[in-house]
């Protein structure tokens, strides 16, 4: 990185002096001038990246010098050097923007402490300034964000997709942004002016997931008032996003290959099918070869389907991506606290999250950047201001290595137990609470505390 610049602005030329010797041995390329008038000009020709001010000059004050200078050069540090009688004034300055100020007399590390915190809050704002164009120009596609070997070849195979009107099966973890590929595809492609319409298969109820999909006419079924649209009629020339695939029942299955095969469905109740031009991007988090094994997934349907394949990694196979993917989520959150005026992530800070393992992969990234974002007093964001749980990781991995060795099976017994405790711990006994921690549906709890033998009464008062 290049030296930074500092420009000191006092009408006595030895504080001039004094203060630049001791920025010249930080390392600072320093400016002087003993007239503000001046220093306004210097500011708009080339910019610094800190200034000194003394608050009481002649023609033009401290104050109002800072006020000019936020007028033409917004990301300064500004530093104020008043006498003892005004420091009232210097801490209504303060309030106003100034990041600190230095006593007059000053001793040399009078003016390095400051100097060093505010150095420190510059270099972190260019950094961060850095990795944002870098998100900007290099590392993005439509708001998916890497530089990994891993991410970088993605990035190539949308573009391929998004040229082509193949099908495309998306697949990893819950997290890693399936969704998000599939509509950086739409969006980069022909039919990016028409509709992209999503269809989680995995959240609409068995018994409704037809009509919702392919339609029905009026008197197919109690309750069917009059003919109804489809979700596949409605993104006919766009795109149909499938989420969860591997969810879809074995009849459906059938219907959606005949729409991939020939362009064509029919409606439930009606006997005459019906063309639709549609290109079809699925997602999916199952093993659908496994699926496909197990008889619960046609193979047909699989390679129809898996034309383009783009398998997604999870966060902790690029975790360089990680410095990059924080910032951008600092800068999509930080307006909820406009407030705190947030530049950007203290480098501890990303080095806690590089450590942890994100079992939510770039979801849980995100929740845990707004989670800080809420607790900091900014306008950096602390180690200490992440989730608690994230911190705890590293000591958590070192804890590991006393696990006694058993059976897999026991072992993934013991582990679900334990899971489960915690979050019921943690919700009070709340079945609905804990389910929503474990990302898991109530029911599927239920069952699991009844297969377990987990007493609700014992760990809803053990919190």
């Amino acid at each position: 990185m290049d030296k930074l610049k500092a420009l000191v602005v006092d009408d006595e030329s030895s504080v001039c002096e004094a203060v630049k010797a001791i920025l010249e041995i930080e390392g600072l390329d320093v400016t002087t001038t003993i007239s503000s008038v001046d220093a306004v000009e210097m500011v708009r020709k080339d910019g610094f990246d800190l200034i000194i001010s003394d608050l009481k000059m002649p023609v033009m004050d401290g104050l109002l010098f800072y006020d000019k200078v936020r007028e033409i050069e917004s990301d300064s540090i500004f530093i104020i050097i008043t006498a003892f009688g005004t420091i009232p004034s210097a801490v209504d300055a303060v309030k106003k923007g100034v990041y600190d100020y230095i006593p007059k007399p000053f001793t040399p590390d009078e003016v390095r402490l400051p100097l060093r915190r505010a150095l420190e809050k510059r270099r972190l704002e260019l950094e961060n300034t850095t990795l944002r164009t870098q998100i900007e120009t290099r590392y993005s596609f439509q708001n998916i964000i890497g530089n990994s070997p891993e991410i970088r070849e993605i990035f190539r195979i949308m573009r391929h997709a998004a040229s082509s009107e193949s099908s495309v099966l998306v697949t990893g973890e819950s997290g890693t942004g399936k969704e998000l590929v599939a509509r950086a595809i739409h969006s980069n492609s022909v039919r990016a002016r028409k509709k992209f319409v999503t269809v989680n298969c995995g959240a609409i109820p068995e018994g409704l997931i037809e009509s919702e999909l392919f339609g029905h006419v009026k008197g197919s079924f109690t309750g069917a008032v009059a003919d109804k649209k489809g979700l596949v009629e409605e993104a006919d020339k766009g795109t149909l996003f499938l989420d969860e695939i591997g969810e879809l029942a074995p009849q459906l299955q059938v219907k959606l290959l005949r729409i991939l095969q020939e362009g064509e469905f029919t409606r439930i109740g009606d006997t005459l099918p019906r063309r639709v031009n549609v290109r079809v991007i699925a997602a999916t988090n199952r093993d659908l070869k496994r699926s496909i094994a197990e008889k619960m997934f046609r193979e047909d349907l699989f390679y129809r389907l898996n034309v383009i394949p783009i398998e997604l990694p999870p966060l902790r196979r690029r975790t360089e991506d990680i410095p990059l993917l924080a910032n951008h989520f600092v800068e999509k959150h930080k307006g909820k606290a406009a407030e705190k005026k947030i530049t950007g992530i203290a480098r501890d800070a990303l080095q806690a999250l590089m450590n942890y393992h994100f079992p939510g992969n770039v979801r849980e990234l995100e929740n845990s950047i707004e989670y800080a974002i809420a607790f900091t007093a900014g306008p950096i964001v602390q180690r200490d201001e992440l989730p608690k749980y994230i911190l705890e990781e590293k000591k958590l991995s070192e804890e590991a290595r006393t696990i006694p060795l058993m059976p897999l099976k026991d072992a993934k017994h013991q582990f679900e137990r334990s899971i489960i405790m915690a979050a019921l711990i943690e919700s009070g006994g709340n079945i609905s609470e804990a389910a929503r921690l474990l990302h898991i549906h109530r029911q599927n709890l239920q069952q699991k505390i009844h297969l377990l033998g987990i007493d609700l009464d014992s760990v809803s008062t053990a919190k």
